[in-house]
């Protein structure tokens, strides 16, 4: 069954507008097609069972470079299409 993980820009900008002491609105998505889940993490396994990656969404404690969401692995990752310099 193909899995479709969406991050909505839109729910990103709107938590951004409210106090840490709001609730936060989930902005990733995974859609199949019968259903929708929301969440702020979302763990994408391998084969094996394993946890393969994970998509997170910390607004309110981003990276270094101020990624408020990410994708953080531990496996072997490979960039594809990247134009030719």
């Amino acid at each position: 069954m193909k899995t479709t993980i969406h991050v909505n820009g839109h729910k990103i900008r709107s938590n951004k507008k409210k106090s840490p002491s709001e609730p936060l609105e989930p902005v990733l998505t995974v859609k199949t097609y019968k259903s929708n889940q929301y969440g702020h993490q979302v763990i994408i396994y391998g084969q094996d069972g394993l946890e393969a990656a994970r998509i997170v969404y910390r607004p309110h404690d981003p990276l270094s470079c101020g990624a408020h969401v990410w994708i953080e692995s531990h496996n072997l990752v490979e960039t594809l299409d990247t134009p030719a310099i």
